[in-house]
């Protein structure tokens, strides 16, 4: 993989998580294939297609204010035109107004259509707080 494409995927998981934290579903949505995948944390199911994505996100805008993503433990991979980037995500948010925070190992898949990034998997699943003792 070049130091380009890695750089170009690492830009557009940022550029995806800037939409994410500003609730901005039409821009998240221009990022997505049309065949995207992704996995909704809250309800634990999954969301397969543009439309299922674009609904979720919009009952999320509703719902959901003050996003704040943090991305660590970054890794991107590429081959031809597929790319690779997982991260552990730290997310802040306020639900119906209750302070919500995760921690989610994720996984974006990206294909490349048209001459650019496109998601089409996006695998986040948040790990239980760990048990003080």
């Amino acid at each position: 993989m070049s130091e380009q494409t890695a750089v170009e995927l690492e830009q557009e998981m940022r550029r995806l998580f800037m939409h994410l934290d500003a609730m901005n579903v039409a821009g998240i949505s221009a990022m997505v294939t049309d065949n995207v995948q992704g996995i909704d944390e809250i309800t634990r199911s999954w969301r397969r297609g543009r439309a299922a994505v674009e609904n979720y996100l919009a009952e999320l805008a509703d719902a959901v204010q003050d996003v704040r993503s943090q991305i660590t433990d970054l890794h991107v991979t590429g081959w031809d035109e597929t790319g690779l980037v997982t991260f552990v995500l730290q997310q802040t948010y306020r639900m119906d107004g209750a302070a919500q925070s995760l921690s989610a190992p994720t996984s974006l898949v990206f294909k490349r259509e048209d001459d650019a990034w496109k998601v089409a998997l996006i695998h986040s699943v948040p790990l239980p707080e760990p048990q003080r003792t």
